[in-house]
């Protein structure tokens, strides 16, 4: 975390800078990009994987994973804010497409918005984008700098002995060999994927399909509060009815208003209302199968008692298949977007673009967000047998150590 801190923040202000170069630009972009992603995942894998070595018991871990996961969505309602607030001080004129413009004049009004856009507007909008940059920078040193000065690990007794470490390759086929991991990554997959594509379109979808410009921002800053305040409601709900309970109730419950918006009139209260309740349900997306994750590892130290430090390996997965979610929603969002002929700063588009943003934004997450859930039904730890797990954990660990104080008597003994 403390080496890749510095890396990823330059890496990040480098993406939002505009080289001086004619050619090369989208190398650029591409490459600080993969080092920024690479730099985040160095920091993302350990921070998550932390939650199992602050505490044993799996109240305190699900209380942990609850404040975790709040602060994140707080944190990224806070870079919503900050990014929306400073770039959306400047005004970015919108292109009118030549299909809506007269043919004869087409373009010497492309022209003309091109020559107006190219001078003062685009130095203050590269401004607007690099000082947002700086300031996120700046929170993320922040808390990487509180993270790191501020929590310590606790290890079991077990885990310090000196046991020759099982490698990671076997390590690996261990884990993935572990049905119950596989089938909560499965679900995980398609509903994180749902809920990816539901955020990365919204803004289109308000600017266009629904023509809400102006408020986009305060709609996407409507989710996420939405989602920060109700994860505690989540956790509550979580530890009076269940984790498979939570996960069906929370989920679902974003897809009636999925639907609610699309078949609706545009009217701006109703989006207000879908991105209230949509936040609702991210909340659930974000908590639970991250609060779930340790149950898992829990799991897989009573099948395999001897083996032990496998909890990194549980938790880059997931990670990785977060990122792999997020790539495939904006592969997919942006090929469909470009074969329905998606105008970039449009003013307006196509309509099969206003088709495809309602089918990236209702009937894809719907449809994911199905698949997911009965996929999480055959996820096989419910609250009988997480209790049941949690009562032999602990027959283990007394055990244990029993037996190092027989050994510490013994020793004394022969001394």
């Amino acid at each position: 975390i403390i080496f890749s801190t510095p890396f990823a923040v330059i890496s990040y202000f480098l993406i939002w800078f505009v080289p001086d170069i004619s050619r090369g630009q989208v190398m650029w972009y591409l490459v600080f990009y993969c080092i920024f992603q690479t730099l985040v995942t160095c920091f993302h894998v350990p921070y998550s994987a932390l939650t199992m070595f602050i505490s044993r018991e799996q109240s305190e871990r699900d209380s942990a994973t609850a404040y975790r996961m709040t602060v994140e969505v707080l944190g990224t309602v806070l870079g919503t804010a900050i990014q929306g607030q400073i770039v959306g001080t400047v005004i970015t004129p919108c292109i009118e497409s030549p299909l809506f413009i007269g043919k004869t004049n087409s373009s010497v009004a492309m022209e003309e918005l091109n020559m107006t856009h190219n001078t003062g507007s685009l130095t203050d909008t590269r401004n607007a984008y690099m000082i947002a940059a700086g300031v996120i920078g700046g929170l993320y040193i922040l808390c990487a700098a509180i993270l790191s000065a501020g929590v310590r690990e606790k290890r079991e007794s077990s885990e310090l002995q000196s046991d020759k470490p099982v490698s990671f390759f076997q390590g690996l086929k261990l884990v993935m060999n572990h049905g119950a991991y596989i089938k909560l990554i499965a679900g995980f997959l398609f509903t994180s994927l749902a809920f990816m594509l539901l955020e990365g379109n919204f803004a289109l979808f308000c600017t266009y399909t629904l023509g809400f410009r102006n408020e986009f921002q305060n709609v996407l800053l409507a989710i996420m509060l939405s989602a920060t305040l109700t994860i505690p409601l989540w956790q509550w709900f979580l530890t009076r009815f269940g984790k498979k309970t939570a996960v069906y109730v929370g989920i679902s419950s974003a897809i009636p208003f999925l639907i609610m918006v699309v078949l609706l009139d545009s009217n701006l209260i109703v989006t207000y209302v879908v991105a209230v309740a949509a936040g609702i349900s991210v909340a659930a997306a974000f908590l639970l199968p991250w609060s779930m994750l340790p149950d898992v590892i829990d799991d897989f130290k009573l099948q395999h008692p001897d083996s032990h430090g496998h909890e990194a390996i549980f938790f880059s997965f997931y990670v990785f298949f977060t990122k792999f979610t997020s790539g495939v929603s904006l592969g997919i969002s942006t090929l469909s977007l470009d074969f329905a002929g998606y105008q970039t700063r449009g003013c307006s588009q196509p309509t099969e673009v206003n088709v495809t943003l309602k089918l990236l934004v209702s009937a894809v997450p719907v449809g994911l967000i199905l698949v997911g859930l009965l996929l999480f039904k055959l996820y096989p730890i419910d609250e009988e047998k997480r209790r049941k797990n949690k009562k032999a954990l602990q027959d283990l660990r007394e055990e244990s150590n029993s037996s190092s104080e027989s050994d510490n008597t013994e020793l004394a003994s022969i001394v």
